[in-house]
């Protein structure tokens, strides 16, 4: 059984921003079962060289990736779109366990169904090694990026 999860494609600028804007401020809360729910059921997502099905193996690569990647912070940017499909390109930083700082790049193409809901989630992403005052993303970890922080094109990335 499905749960709507608007904006419904088909997307329009306004509706695909606000999608994405969505994903990075569901993703920033760093709530595994939380982000799971944008997912359909049976979602199919490629995550570097991972695959994962499902939502229940969504919560356990997410729970798996927050443990890893600590004060995660990401900001997302809409690329381009077509009905019930959006592309978006991303930057996110965390430090590790020894307190190394990364910033990671990535592109993700989307796919969503009649009701709002992912249902493929393609993702490249690239990790750079940054000292801590190349940081750019300042805003409180716990909450989402506010909305007078730049974003990737602002920022230069």
């Amino acid at each position: 059984m499905s749960t709507d999860r608007p904006p419904f494609p088909p997307f329009t600028l306004e509706t695909a921003r606000q999608k994405v804007r969505g994903a990075e401020d569901g993703w920033n809360t760093r709530n595994p079962e939380r982000v799971s729910l944008a997912y359909t059921e049976d979602s199919v997502w490629r995550n570097r060289s991972e695959f994962v099905r499902g939502r229940p193996a969504i919560v356990t690569f997410l729970t798996r990736k927050w443990n890893r990647e600590l004060d995660y912070r990401l900001i997302k940017e809409l690329w381009a779109f077509t009905d019930n499909r959006i592309a978006v390109r991303f930057a996110y930083e965390y430090h590790d366990d020894s307190g190394n700082w990364f910033r990671a790049y990535g592109n993700e193409n989307w796919k969503f169904d009649d009701h709002g809901l992912m249902r493929t989630r393609h993702a490249s992403i690239n990790d750079l090694p940054i000292n801590p005052d190349a940081r750019l993303f300042h805003w409180d970890s716990s909450a989402p990026r506010p909305t007078d922080h730049p974003g990737l094109t602002e920022l230069g990335l």
